[in-house]
C-alpha cells in the first residue's frame, strides 16, 4: 500500500516542521485541519511514523500548498486611530461577546507565543497548571492510590524542573512529563514502602469500583497501554513509542487488555464507551494538585538536601582516607612468634614458694654468662 500518490511527494520530517512553522500554524491547528490528533502530527514531524492512507495524502497536499509562496494581497487602508483620552467604547464594544472574544484572542496569542518570552519559572508554572490535574487522574487509574498519584506527578515535575533546559526544547513537554509520571507511578519498589502496603479505600460507586478492580488486575504494561490508547487517545505508534515497545507488541497488549476488561464488564465492549468510563472514574475522585510554586520550591529544596548530603559523605570519606594513611605503619613489623616449651624447665604448677630443685635450677641459670655467646650454637 502506498503512502501517497506520485503527484504529491512528502518532504522530509524537518522540512514538514519548517513548512508548518513558516505558515504560523501550531501542531494542534494542523491536526484540526487534517482530522487527526496532535500527537500524530508530532510523530510525523519527528519521523517516528510515516503518514499513510487518506490522512497521509491530505497531509502531503496540505504541505504542498504551504510550500507555495503566498500571493501578495493589497493591504487595506488603516483607519485613523482615535484619541484614547477622549474616545470611549460604545455600548456595543462592552458586550460580553466582545469581551469573551478578546479574552480568547489573548489566550490564543499567549499559547502561540514562544517560550522565550517567558521566564523558566513562568513556563514551568504554565505547563504544570495545564497538565498536572489530568496527570494525577491518569496516575490514579494506573495505581488506584490517590496519594501515590499526587506524589508521582510532583516527582515528575520536579525532575522536569531540574532538567528544564532539556524539557523546554522538547517537541512535546507534556508527553515528557507524562512518561516520567507513569514510570514513577508503576515502579515496583512502591510495594516495599510501609505507607503503601495496605490498599486504599475503593471508589464509592459500585460500577467505578468494578472498573478499577479490572484495571488493577491487569499487568502494569497492559494497564498503561490501555490508558494511553483508550483513555488518552494516543495512536498506536505513539503509544508504542511512549511505552518503549514495538508496534506489534503494543497491539497485542491492547487486545489482551480489552479482552480482560470485556470478559468481566461486557458493557464496555465499545472503545468509545471505555474511554468515557475511564474519564468518569478518574473525575469522580477529588484529586487536587499542589500549587506550581510549591512543587518547584520543593524540588529545589530536595536538590539542596541531596547536594549537602553528597558533600558531607565526600568529606567524611576523604577524612577517613587521610586518617588511615596517617595511622598506617610505614615499615613491616613481623608478627610475634608463638611460644615454645624450653626443655629442662619444669612448668610451675601453682604460685607459691620455690622448691629446692627450682631454686637450684634458678641459680644455675643465673650463673650462665650473659651476652651474645649464649645464643651461639656449639658445633659437635
Amino acid at each position: 500500500m502506498t503512502t501517497q500518490s506520485p503527484g504529491t511527494p512528502l518532504p522530509p520530517p524537518k522540512e514538514r516542521r519548517r513548512l508548518r512553522e513558516r505558515a504560523s500554524l501550531t501542531q494542534a491547528q494542523l491536526a484540526a485541519r487534517l482530522g487527526v490528533s496532535r500527537e500524530t502530527v508530532r510523530a510525523w514531524e519527528t519521523g517516528r511514523t510515516t503518514p499513510q492512507g487518506r490522512g497521509g495524502e491530505a497531509y502531503a497536499k496540505l504541505l504542498a500548498t504551504l510550500d507555495d509562496p503566498p500571493t501578495p494581497t493589497p493591504e487595506p487602508a488603516r483607519r485613523p486611530r482615535p484619541n484614547a483620552r477622549t474616545t470611549r467604547p460604545g455600548p456595543e464594544d462592552r458586550t460580553p461577546a466582545n469581551s469573551t472574544a478578546a479574552r480568547s484572542s489573548a489566550d490564543s496569542s499567549a499559547m502561540d507565543s514562544p517560550a522565550a518570552a517567558q521566564t523558566p519559572a513562568q513556563a514551568f508554572d504554565a505547563l504544570y497548571a495545564h497538565c498536572a490535574p489530568a496527570l494525577i487522574r491518569q496516575a490514579y487509574l494506573l495505581t488506584g492510590r490517590r496519594e501515590l498519584a499526587r506524589e508521582s506527578v510532583e516527582q515528575a515535575f520536579q525532575t522536569a524542573w531540574h532538567r528544564w533546559p532539556e524539557v523546554a526544547v522538547d517537541p512535546d513537554p507534556a508527553g515528557w512529563v507524562r512518561a516520567t509520571a507513569h514510570e514513577y507511578a508503576l515502579s515496583p519498589w512502591h510495594q516495599f514502602r510501609p505507607r503503601f502496603r495496605n490498599p486504599e479505600p475503593p471508589p464509592a460507586i459500585p460500577a467505578d469500583r468494578a472498573l478499577m478492580d479490572v484495571l488493577l488486575s491487569l499487568p502494569p504494561s497492559y494497564r498503561r497501554t490501555l490508558l494511553l490508547y483508550d483513555g488518552i487517545g494516543l495512536g498506536l505508534p505513539e503509544t508504542a513509542a511512549e511505552t518503549e515497545a514495538s508496534t506489534p507488541a503494543t497491539a497485542s497488549r491492547l487486545l489482551h487488555a480489552r479482552e480482560a476488561v470485556v470478559a468481566r464488564l461486557p458493557d464496555l465492549a465499545a472503545p468509545g464507551l471505555l474511554h468515557r468510563r475511564l474519564a468518569e472514574v478518574a473525575s469522580a475522585e477529588r484529586l487536587r494538585a499542589a500549587r506550581p510554586a510549591v512543587v518547584r520550591m520543593g524540588g529545589e529544596r530536595r536538590a539542596r538536601l541531596w547536594t549537602r548530603a553528597a558533600i558531607t559523605f565526600t568529606v567524611a570519606l576523604i577524612s577517613v582516607t587521610v586518617l588511615a594513611l596517617y595511622t598506617a605503619p610505614t615499615r613491616y613489623q613481623p608478627p610475634v612468634p608463638p611460644g615454645r616449651t624450653v626443655p629442662g624447665v619444669p612448668p610451675r604448677a601453682a604460685p607459691g614458694p620455690l622448691s629446692h630443685t627450682e631454686l637450684a635450677l634458678r641459680a644455675k641459670l643465673r650463673a650462665l654468662p650473659h651476652g651474645p655467646q649464649r645464643l651461639t650454637p656449639e658445633l659437635r
